[in-house]
Parts: C-alpha cells; sequence; structure tokens
C-alpha cells in the first residue's frame, strides 16, 4: 500500500529526473539527436517556408559550416515538424544545442528519449455483443468513418483480423498514405488498414543503419506487439481464432467497423522521442480521430516531455489519445503518461483464465496457470524428479532465476525445475530449462508479483504458480531428498470469479506530478488476451521457438489501452460532435468498481481491495458510456489553465500557448480545480488550512430535462459537502456548476477513497474521490 511519509520530497524530486535520455560518450563534440521546439509565429517573412526558416537556425549554430556536396558531413536535421508540434529533430553537439537553445524563435530543445512497449473474449465481458444483435453497439456506418491511428512495432496485413470485405470506401478525410519497403506494398493496405508509415531516422541516429536483412525498413511488423494492439482496437471479427486451441472463440476488435491507420515508431532496439513525435504530427495531418498509444518512458515535467507536448496539441485538433499507464506495478508512483489531456490506461483481468496443476509427490495439487501446448507431455501417472536451485536465503540467487548459463544439465536433466520470476522474461526461463535437459518447469512468483498468475506459450511443460504456492513448493524441494511432480494441463476456463481484478503489473498511482490530477485514468481488459500475431515469430517471441501461429494471447497494459481506444472509436462515431474530455468523462462517470461477486475491486498483487491509485474511475463499462447523462467537458484552454497553476516559467508555458496565443489571465486557484472527472483534494502539510474548496462543472448529455441528486461516501478525516446538492435541468447541453467544500476532522496518515455519485434515477455519473493530507517535512 502507498504510504504518506517524510520521503515525498524524495520521490517528488526523482520524479522529476530525466528518464531514459539517450547517452553516447561523455563528449560536448558527440552529435546526439534534439527536439527543437519552434515558435512557429515568429518566422521572419523574407523565408519561403517554415523549413527553410528552422533549416536556417539549425546551421547558424554549427560549429563548423556546412559545406554543400560534403559526403562527409551528414544532414543535420532528420525530421520536420508542423501538425501536433512545429520544429525539428536535429543532430547536433552539446555546444551547438546549447546556443540553439538561446536562438531567438526557439522554444524549446529536448534531448532524444527512449521509450518501450508495454507489453477475443473481451468485446463479451465488455458487453459489446456479437454483430447483427439488438445492441446499440451493433455497427454502423458512422463506424466506417472513424480512424485509429496505433503509433507501435507496425502490421501483419494479411491477418484475418484486417479484412475489409463489407467495408465502405475509405473516408474523404483520410489524407494518409501506405509507405511501401520490404514486405509491405501497395495492396497491403485496403479499406480496414487505411494507412502505414515508418519512422527510423531518428532510432538510425542512435543505433546506426537499420540491417534491411534481418528487420523490415517498411510498415511490416515482425514483433507482433503492433499486430496484436491494431487488431485489438478494430479487428474485423475471426471465427474459430485461438492460440494452440486455447480461448477458441470469435476474435474481433472493440470497434470492428473502425480503420486502421498503422505508424511503425518501434524497431529491434526500442522506441525513439524523435519517431514517436514525428508519428503524431503526421497521424494528426493524416486525419486519425483517435491516437492508441502503448509506449512509456517514465515521467517527465510537462514541459519537457515531448509525447505529452504533442499530445496537447493532438488534443487542440480534436483528437482523443489513449496510452498506457505502464507495467511497473504494482510499486506506488509508478505511473507513465499522466498529463490530464492524455487518457491513462491501467490493466485488468477478464473471467476467462488457464488453469494447469502441479501435483506434488505428497499428493497436494497445486493450482496454476499455462498455455504451454507442445509435442513433450508428462504423464500425469508418473513423477518427474522436482529440483530448486536456490536455498533458503531470500537474497537473489541467478540459478534460481533460471537465468542464461545458471543451470547445471548434470543436476536438472530429465527433471523439473523451479525457477522464480525476475530479471530475465518468463518464457526465456523455460528455454533455459530447456537446453539444460529439463523435462518441465514451474514458475513460482516472488513477493514482487504477489498472487498474481500470467499465462505464457511456453516451449516446455511449464506452469505458473502464485507466491504463496511457490514458497510451499520450493520447502518441499530443499527438505525432501526425492521429492517429485507432474504437470497438466486443463484448457480454457471461463466464468472465473472474481473478476475482474487489478493486474498487480498494472502501474500505480498516486500520480507525483500533480497529485491533484488522479491517476491512472481507468482500467481495461490486460491479462491473457488474444488477438492477431505476426508470422514472423513464434508465441513466446523467442528466437528458438519456430512454432507459428496466427494469434497470440499477451499481458500488459499495451493491451488494456487499445480496447479503450476502440472504445473511444466507438464512442466518436455515436457522438462525433464530443471533444476529447468529453469521451474520456464518459469512460471514467460510468465506470464500475465492483467485480463479479458483487464485491469491491481487488489487487491481483495483494489479494485486498484496490484503490483509486491502482484503478482510477474503476473498470471501463462501454455499454454505459454511450449514454452517460452528464459530462465534465473541457477545452484546450482549460488544461493550459491548469498548466499556469504548476509553477511554470512563461517560457516553460510557451511550449503549449504559443499557436493560440494563450495566457494565464483565467488561472486556476487550485490545480484541482480542473474539470476533470475525477477529484483529489490534497490538503498542505500546513496544518492550520483545514477546509478545501473545490468546483466542476457538468453539461447536460442526456434528457433535456431531468433533475440529478448527489450522494458522497462517508470519509474518517474529512466531512465533505456538495453545493448544491440538486441539478435541475431543462435542456440539453446546459453547463451547471457545483463545488465540493472538504473540513478537516482528524489529518489522516494514508489517503482516503471514495466516491460522488450524480443521479437521476437512469444515470448514475460517478466520480473517484482522493483526500491527502501531506506530511510536513521535518
Amino acid at each position: 500500500m502507498f504510504e504518506i511519509p517524510v520521503k515525498w520530497l524524495v520521490f517528488i524530486l526523482t520524479i522529476y529526473l530525466p528518464f531514459n535520455i539517450v547517452v553516447s560518450v561523455n563528449n560536448p563534440l558527440t552529435r546526439k539527436t534534439y527536439i527543437v521546439q519552434m515558435d512557429r509565429s515568429a518566422k521572419p517573412e523574407y523565408f519561403t517556408s517554415h523549413l527553410e526558416w528552422y533549416s536556417s537556425k539549425v546551421q547558424s549554430v554549427l560549429s563548423k559550416p556546412e559545406i554543400e556536396g560534403n559526403a562527409d558531413e551528414e544532414d543535420r536535421i532528420i525530421y520536420s515538424y508542423e501538425t501536433a508540434f512545429h520544429g525539428v529533430a536535429a543532430k547536433l553537439n552539446e555546444e551547438e544545442a546549447e546556443r540553439l537553445e538561446e536562438a531567438d524563435g526557439v522554444v524549446a530543445i529536448f534531448p532524444e528519449t527512449k521509450y518501450q512497449l508495454h507489453t477475443t473474449r473481451s468485446p463479451m465481458f465488455l458487453g459489446l455483443e456479437p454483430e447483427g444483435s439488438a445492441s446499440v453497439w451493433s455497427e454502423k456506418l458512422a463506424d466506417h468513418d472513424v480512424i485509429v491511428g496505433v503509433l507501435d512495432t507496425g502490421i501483419w496485413p494479411e491477418s484475418e483480423s484486417f479484412n475489409d470485405t463489407g467495408m465502405t470506401p475509405v473516408p474523404t478525410h483520410w489524407k494518409g498514405m501506405c509507405e511501401t519497403g520490404r514486405g509491405f506494398q501497395k495492396h497491403h493496405c485496403n479499406k480496414k488498414i487505411v494507412g502505414a508509415r515508418v519512422f527510423y531516422r531518428g532510432y538510425e541516429a542512435v543505433a546506426g543503419k537499420i540491417n534491411g536483412k534481418n528487420e523490415y525498413k517498411s510498415p511490416r511488423d515482425q514483433d507482433g506487439h503492433g499486430t496484436h494492439t491494431a487488431a485489438t482496437v478494430a479487428g474485423s471479427p475471426v471465427r474459430g481464432a485461438n492460440l494452440l486451441g486455447y480461448a477458441h472463440g470469435t476474435a474481433r476488435g472493440m470497434a470492428p467497423g473502425a480503420r486502421i491507420a498503422a505508424y511503425k515508431v518501434c524497431w529491434a532496439g526500442g522506441c525513439f522521442s524523435s519517431d514517436i513525435l514525428s508519428a503524431v504530427d503526421r497521424a494528426v495531418a493524416d486525419g486519425v480521430n483517435v491516437l492508441s498509444i502503448s509506449l512509456g518512458g517514465g515521467v517527465s515535467s510537462y514541459y519537457r516531455d515531448s509525447l505529452s507536448i504533442a499530445a496537447f496539441g493532438s488534443m487542440e485538433m480534436g483528437v482523443f489519445v489513449s496510452c498506457s499507464a505502464g507495467n511497473a506495478g504494482p510499486e506506488p508512483a509508478s505511473l507513465t503518461n499522466v498529463s490530464p489531456w492524455i487518457t491513462t490506461v491501467g490493466a485488468s483481468t477478464m473471467d476467462r483464465d488457464f488453469p494447469a496443476t502441479a501435483r506434488l509427490g505428497t499428493g497436494r495439487t497445486i493450482s496454476g496457470v499455462s498455455l504451454y501446448k507442445g509435442r513433450r507431455t508428462l504423464s500425469t501417472r508418473k513423477q518427474y524428479p522436482l529440483v530448486y536451485m536456490g536455498g533458503n536465503s531470500s537474497s537473489l540467487d541467478p540459478s534460481s532465476l533460471c537465468l542464461e548459463g545458471t543451470l547445471n544439465p548434470r543436476v536438472v536433466a530429465g527433471k523439473i525445475v523451479i525457477c522464480e520470476r525476475g530479471i530475465s522474461p518468463r518464457v526465456q526461463k523455460g528455454q533455459v530449462a530447456k537446453q539444460a535437459g529439463a523435462v518441465g518447469m514451474i514458475l513460482v512468483n516472488t513477493a514482487a508479483n504477489g498472487e498474481e498468475l500470467v499465462a505464457d506459450c511456453h516451449l516446455l511443460p511449464a506452469v505458473a504458480v502464485g507466491e504463496k504456492e511457490g514458497k510451499l513448493i520450493k520447502s518441499y524441494a530443499l527438505t525432501s531428498r526425492n521429492a517429485t511432480a507432474t504437470l497438466a494441463f486443463r484448457g480454457t476456463s471461463l466464468g472465473i470469479r472474481p473478476s475482474p481484478v487489478v493486474a498487480g503489473f498494472s502501474s500505480r498511482g498516486p500520480n507525483l506530478l500533480t497529485l491533484e490530477i488522479l491517476k491512472p485514468d481507468i482500467v481495461a481488459p490486460g491479462v491473457n488476451i488474444l488477438a492477431a500475431w505476426t508470422g514472423d515469430l513464434g508465441p513466446s517471441s523467442l528466437p528458438t521457438d519456430h512454432r507459428r501461429v496466427k494469434f497470440n494471447i499477451l499481458s500488459g497494459t499495451s493491451m488494456s489501452c487499445p480496447h479503450v481506444s476502440g472504445i473511444a472509436a466507438l464512442l466518436k462515431a455515436r457522438h462525433p460532435e464530443w471533444s476529447p474530455a468529453a469521451i474520456k468523462s464518459a469512460l471514467m462517470t460510468t465506470a464500475y468498481v465492483h467485480d463479479n461477486t458483487h464485491h469491491p475491486l481487488k489487487d491481483a498483487s495483494v489479494a485486498t481491495p484496490s484503490t483509486p491509485f491502482d484503478h482510477g474511475a474503476g473498470h471501463i463499462n462501454p455499454m454505459k458510456a454511450q449514454d452517460p447523462g452528464l459530462i465534465y467537458d473541457l477545452e484546450p484552454q482549460d488544461y493550459f489553465n491548469f498548466l499556469c497553476t504548476q509553477k511554470l516559467t512563461p517560457t516553460q508555458l510557451k511550449v503549449f500557448g504559443k499557436y493560440a496565443n494563450r495566457s494565464c489571465r483565467h488561472s486556476l486557484a487550485n490545480p484541482g480545480d480542473l474539470n476533470y472527472p475525477s477529484i483529489s483534494a490534497i490538503f498542505p502539510d500546513d496544518t492550520s488550512i483545514k477546509v478545501l474548496t473545490l468546483h466542476r462543472t457538468v453539461t447536460n448529455v442526456g434528457l433535456p430535462t431531468s433533475t440529478y441528486h448527489v450522494v458522497v461516501s462517508p470519509f474518517k478525516g474529512a466531512t465533505v459537502k456538495v453545493q448544491p446538492e440538486i441539478l435541475n435541468f431543462t435542456r440539453k447541453n446546459q453547463k451547471l456548476s457545483y463545488k465540493i467544500i472538504f473540513t478537516t476532522k482528524t489529518r489522516q496518515t494514508m489517503p482516503e477513497f471514495g466516491g460522488l455519485v450524480w443521479k437521476d434515477g437512469a444515470h448514475k455519473v460517478r466520480s473517484p474521490i482522493a483526500i491527502i493530507w501531506l506530511t510536513p517535512l521535518k
């Protein structure tokens, strides 16, 4: 659980440190990639284009003049940005970058940053009924007008999930294109995949030229991640989809009628900010309505985060931006992509599982999970020797983790080996065990993973078990001279209770960049998700895996993000006039916070109730989101007013405000006054401040005449009063305001959580509440 100790300052200072900055040899003359943001309105008239002016600025600071035609000199500018962001990405040494930062017209300079990927049944689990049903979500022609841009590893166009049969012509507003290269030609785009582009100049500036023989320098996806996320967003229905017999059924995306535009920004060595920024800029210019970005790179201040700035520009253009929260849970304050104009998505389970068992020589049967299906099988009538290479010590042991080269074949050959999670990928541990001659593996969780179970498509018979059962198995192997076990695989199981459960790996709040903005925003299915896969890689993603499958099962907030992106596309089709903030509000205020046993949502890492720092507003509920009753809407200027509360200098604010000449004339009294669907009341460390008032405005998108009554949950440490307690609407799109008055009774050492709900008999418009009392630093 998260605590509020004196360590807050340390946490906050740490969170502001630059993250994953791409570094090279510590030489001020070494060229690195910098993203240069320019003030577009400052271009002198004698320049014929903005790019000409940007180039002139870069040339003016170079250590030595670039000689035209000199083959030794490379082109310093690798990208120009002109839609969601304005400026260039350029290769500069440290001295040149410092000189350029001082130049007129230059707003800010960002060093290149490396980002990482945050790595069926979900439509039915979410209430999105099959095509042809009477559901309000049954496919409509309007769905076909929505285009989702997916920034990822590319796309595998031959997948049946991207079949365009029955789709209408590409919308006329679409300006994108289908870029070609090895393995990807014009005909690979269709009425489903309406665009495909690649962005690699930033990557090559850091990692060197991409080897075109080993990697597709085209939109084709050989990693699988991008194909999986794109199919989750908007894949066409495919009957009989399965992974080696597991999860058999119809696979379809959240918005099967929507279009996909694939922007390949990730390569074998990672994803780089200059490429991501160029893709966002291009996608907005191309005409996407939604951006799905399952990537993360840590947290930096708003004005230093190039993705945050590009997302702000996208939001200004009416584009909804959904990002994964990260897979660094259950550590507190582990979130990425926390800007309020981004929808930050955590991960949860579904009511489907893949049970497997380990039966010990004692006769005890341990429950676990697995997606193993292979020629090697273990007889359930026979017991196999069981071995654990670790000891009783709590310290990490490379052998107990089954790291490369740590298992002695003479010890493990012919046995089932126990491997602990951590450091290396789960499936790689199985490969190490297999190479050492093991006949099977029991993968045990450590304290970091708790009881959360994630199924994997292992290369040898393997079962994953929780921490408690793992301790029992390890103790048995260490204390019994002739320990034995066997493994069995039970296929696919539905109707699992409780579900959903917040995934242990899902990154957690609080949002230390701005405590007043409660993050994550929402959770969605992200555990054991079946979707389309590349034809170039086996389901374990290991080079030694020669199996080929059309669908794969993956887990991560990378999988939950496209669920939200697809549902946002459905909402955009149904309500084309809604702003990105309106769509986010509908998703958040209709989310649910109880599982299928009618108990509060649980946290898989500790098996106790989760909090808004884990699940945000709750679990996404698409059926309710299409008719939320009330919404908390926001304009771009409202977000800028929020930024005015963040202690940014005028120069730093200019990063967000220059294109519309935004200013802080209407700054908020409190950052918590941003008209956000969640509510976070932060009492400062000054104990004399006992009353805090926050303000909200709701817009009626339900029946023209309606009356809403408020209900607020009780808190130990404070009384919460809402004024007025009744909102009477007389017309559609009418706005009414209310205030929430928090009065401290007893300062609490831990955050308190609850909710505020507006009810009219047909709708329940719920906002999570967090109250935090900051502890004075000693």
